[in-house]
C-alpha cells in the first residue's frame, strides 16, 4: 500500500549544509534515539507537538503529501542547477517513515533532482534497500564504535548502525559520506575519534569523512518544549581541538576529512 502522507516538521530552503550545493531540507518527525546533544528536540517524538516561542504557541509537525513537499523543492531548481544541489531528507530519523521517504525520493528522481538523506541507519537493512534505488548520496551518522557508550548517551546501542554501514558501503551506486558528531564527554578524545575513524577507514567506497563539532544552537528549543537541556553548560570544542581531531581522523582512516558538513 502506498504511504499517502508523511509527517514532517520543517522544510528549509537555501541550505548549504547536509550535502553538496544549495539544498532544500525536509525534516521528518520521529526518531529512534534521544541523543543528549540533539539540536532538534522537536523532531524526536512522532506525534504533533506544541512549542511556546516568544510567548506564542506553535504547532510542530504536519502530515503532507509528496506534491505538497515537492512544491517548494521544485521552486529551487535554478539553485540546484547552478550549485549541484538538490533535496535532502533529514529529521528526526527519515527511516522511521521509510515507505514514504522512498516514494518522495522516487518522485524527486523522476524530476531530475539530486537526492540524499541524513540518517543513523538504525533499522533493518531491507528498509534502507527500499530507498537506495532513488538515492544519490547517503549521509550516515556514526557517533561511536562502543555500543555501551553509544547507548548511554543516545538511548540505544549502535551495532545495527555499524553493520548497516558495511552494507551501504558495499552498494556502489550510492555515494557514502560518514559524519561524526564531536561531543565533549562522549567522543571528543583522540582515542575515540581514532577508533571511529579506523572503522570508517575499513569500509569500502567511503567518499568523505566529516567531523561535526557540537554546538548549543538548539538549547532554546528545549525550554520552548518545557524540557531541560541535557548537555547542561558543556561548551563546544575549540577550533584548535577540532583541527587536532581532524588530523587524528585522517591518520586513522586514510581519508580526507573536513570539519563541518
Amino acid at each position: 500500500m502506498m504511504a499517502q502522507t508523511g509527517r514532517v516538521f520543517n522544510i528549509q530552503r537555501y541550505s548549504i549544509h547536509d550535502g553538496r550545493g544549495i539544498r532544500t531540507i525536509v525534516f521528518f518527525k520521529g526518531c529512534f534515539l534521544r541523543c543528549r546533544w540533539c539540536c532538534n528536540p522537536e523532531s524526536q517524538k512522532y506525534n504533533i507537538e506544541t512549542m511556546t516561542v516568544n510567548g506564542k504557541a506553535e504547532t510542530v509537525g504536519q502530515d503532507a503529501t509528496i506534491d505538497e513537499i515537492l512544491m517548494p523543492v521544485e521552486r529551487d531548481r535554478p539553485y540546484y542547477r547552478r550549485s549541484g544541489g538538490g533535496l535532502t531528507l533529514s529529521g528526526g530519523e527519515v527511516l522511521i517513515q521509510y515507505k514514504f521517504a522512498a516514494e518522495l525520493l522516487s518522485a524527486a528522481k523522476e524530476r531530475g533532482i539530486h537526492t540524499n538523506i541524513q540518517s543513523t541507519a538504525l533499522v533493518e537493512y531491507y528498509k534502507i534497500e527500499a530507498l537506495l534505488p532513488y538515492l544519490d548520496e547517503f549521509l550516515l551518522d556514526v557517533k561511536h564504535v562502543n555500543p555501551v557508550k553509544h547507548e548511554e548517551f543516545t538511548g540505544k546501542p549502535n551495532l545495527l548502525t555499524l553493520d548497516n554501514a558495511k552494507k551501504i558501503a558495499a552498494n556502489k551506486t550510492t555515494r557514502l559520506v560518514i559524519r561524526v558528531p564531536v561531543i565533549p564527554g562522549f567522543n571528543a578524545t583522540e582515542e575515540d575519534i581514532s577508533d571511529i575513524s579506523s572503522f570508517v577507514g575499513s569500509l569500502t567506497n567511503v567518499a568523505e569523512l566529516h567531523l561535526l563539532p557540537y554546538h548549543r544552537y538548539g538549547e532554546g528549543k528545549y525550554a520552548a518544549l518545557g524540557r531541560e537541556y541535557p548537555m547542561g553548560d558543556i561548551a563546544a570544542p575549540s577550533d584548535t581541538t577540532m583541527e587536532n581531531l581532524k588530523k587524528v581522523a585522517e591518520r586513522a582512516s586514510n581519508l580526507i576529512c573536513q570539519i563541518g558538513g
